[in-house]
């Protein structure tokens, strides 16, 4: 997995509307990239309400927050939508991206093997290069302490 003091690398992906996103959209300021496993599951909305509700605070801190998973635009724009998320969301259906940054691993669930997102979060500086990294995520209390993070950054 990438780590604290390496450039995230920018790569084109999809925003709910269709549009292309990269992260290089986002230097000149400090960025939370967020990754969970898969659109409106309870442990996925949880953490993107959760970053939401601190939306204002993360702004505050001079920091913008880009949520992604390998779902699909049309899937991440129903999520937003019945969630009502005020974060950005990208999708990677790809998951060259996610495969690329080490997010995207072998995991296994109720016995079967599978390919998917480790749920995981960088906090990235205005030059692209990683200031912090939580992998294997537990939801409770994270968002708060990512924004911790970027407070003190």
């Amino acid at each position: 997995m990438i780590d604290v003091g390496e450039k995230m690398p920018d790569m084109d992906l999809t925003a709910p509307d269709g549009r292309t996103v990269k992260l290089s959209d986002y230097h000149g300021k400090k960025l939370v990239l967020f990754f969970y496993p898969k659109a409106s599951t309870p442990g996925c909305t949880t953490e993107s309400k959760d970053f939401s509700a601190l939306l204002p605070e993360f702004e505050k801190a001079g920091t913008a927050i880009l949520g992604m998973s390998a779902d699909s635009p049309k899937r991440q724009q129903n999520f937003i939508n019945k969630q009502e998320l005020t974060v950005d969301i990208a999708s990677d259906e790809s998951t060259e991206f996610l495969e690329n940054i080490g997010v995207w691993a072998e995991k296994k669930m109720y016995g079967k093997t599978y390919m998917g997102i480790i749920r995981s979060t960088f906090l990235i500086g205005a030059d692209g290069t990683i200031l912090h990294a939580w992998p294997k995520v537990k939801v409770k209390g994270h968002a708060e302490e990512v924004l911790a993070a970027a407070q003190a950054a």
